[in-house]
């Protein structure tokens, strides 16, 4: 897993004119929430983070779905990112929310979808069939220190007409589907090899006919 760290300061200062007077001078405002402390819940934290810090560590994909460890001041804590507000018009955050975490604490999670070999699937390259992709990143449930960066879907040996469904996914351990803890009949379709139009051999033509 990779491992992240970022920068913030108290943010003393609230309302919509201080957010933008932050904005002007390269700050981001964000929260932090979440945690316990002695049995208690603790109180969310306004934070100020630097625009072109918080920038540059979005630009890896990891960022969204890893550990961060959150300096403010002199003291550190774990947190995950979990909601990010962008200006509808401009390349600008507007806003960010922070989770507070524990390896064990269980969190609901979305996460990347990788699909390995897709250039050397064997329904496209001998069966001449298409990739489709249904889902492109998956909501999960784990421990937040189960939290995957990805989840890989090899393609190398799926052949022409498969469906690949939620429950064929190889989930690391710890980790589970958002749908399917929801039950079966939301095992949706991941990724699809479709068959070419009107069959692919003869022996598909036979079936077809019968």
């Amino acid at each position: 897993m990779s491992e992240f760290t970022l920068n913030a300061v108290v943010r003393e200062d609230a309302g919509k004119g201080a957010s933008r007077r932050l904005r002007r001078e390269n700050g981001v405002p964000a929260i932090v929430y979440g945690g316990k402390a002695g049995g208690n819940d603790r109180k969310p934290t306004p934070i100020t983070l630097a625009a072109n810090e918080l920038n540059k560590l979005l630009e890896n994909e990891a960022f969204y779905s890893s550990m961060i460890t959150l300096n403010i001041g002199d003291k550190s804590e774990q947190v995950i990112l979990k909601d990010l507000q962008r200006h509808p018009a401009q390349q600008l955050i507007w806003h960010a929310d922070f989770l507070r975490v524990s390896k064990s604490t269980k969190i609901k999670a979305h996460v990347p979808l990788h699909f390995l070999n897709e250039e050397n699937c064997v329904g496209v390259k001998m069966g001449g069939g298409k990739i489709a992709h249904q889902l492109t990143s998956l909501d999960i449930i784990c421990n937040a220190g189960d939290l995957p960066e990805f989840i890989e879907i090899d393609l190398a040996d799926v052949e022409a007409g498969t469906v690949i469904h939620l429950s064929d996914l190889k989930l690391p351990k710890g980790v589970e589907s958002q749908a399917l803890s929801h039950g079966p009949e939301h095992d949706t379709a991941v990724v699809t090899v479709a068959a070419p139009k009107g069959g692919d051999t003869a022996e598909e033509g036979e079936e077809a006919a019968e």
